[in-house]
């Protein structure tokens, strides 16, 4: 019986380097993983997923996967990065490719955005998923990190601006509760101006 998995995360826990590894285990399995992302990342180039870790392969946009190739069993998963900017409508499809043709899916993703406020996407995952996995990564003081801040340039976080701005570790640090809600990035990034 196939599920709808969320893994979640914050930032740094590895989450692309995770789907990028499943991909590479159903391969070496000799069985085919249907790798998405939304359009919206165009971090790594418009068709590459790459970790941090250096770890990267091609993918194909969600808004362009092959529907009919799922439906005629062509994947024998579908694993989606960045599944956190999908809309509901997505997470529906995502669902119905799980219930109807028994196909996992396996969706990486911020549960949060820098405000601490959900994303359409990790919402509607969140509240559909068969299984919720955190991937734990954490806080500059040891702590698990389970907020993604939002560095402001000045040696602090903001919480104020749009929802998504596209970055890295260049604007953007995992950190636990305590430190998010105080504005702490910590020792590395307090005082550094861009």
């Amino acid at each position: 019986m196939a599920k709808l998995y969320y893994r979640y995360g914050a930032m740094s826990s590895s989450k692309t380097a995770n789907a990028l590894m499943v991909r590479y285990n159903y391969f070496e399995r000799g069985q085919k993983a249907l790798l998405l992302k939304p359009s919206i990342d165009t971090r790594d180039g418009v068709f590459m997923l790459k970790s941090r870790s250096g770890l990267e392969a091609e993918c194909i946009l969600f808004e362009n996967m092959p529907v009919e190739d799922v439906k005629n069993g062509v994947y024998d998963c579908i694993i989606v990065d960045e599944a956190q900017f999908l809309s509901k409508k997505d997470v529906e499809l995502l669902t119905t490719i799980v219930d109807e043709y028994n196909i996992p899916v396996i969706c990486y993703g911020l549960r949060a955005d820098f405000k601490g406020e959900f994303f359409e996407g990790s919402m509607w995952l969140m509240a559909w998923a068969d299984t919720i996995e955190e991937i734990k990564t954490i806080c500059w003081c040891g702590r698990k990190a389970t907020f993604n801040a939002r560095l402001d340039g000045k040696g602090g976080i903001t919480k104020v601006g749009e929802q998504v701005v596209l970055g890295a570790n260049d604007k953007y640090i995992g950190l636990c509760r305590k430190h998010w809600r105080l504005g702490d990035p910590g020792p590395e990034h307090r005082g550094k101006k861009e």
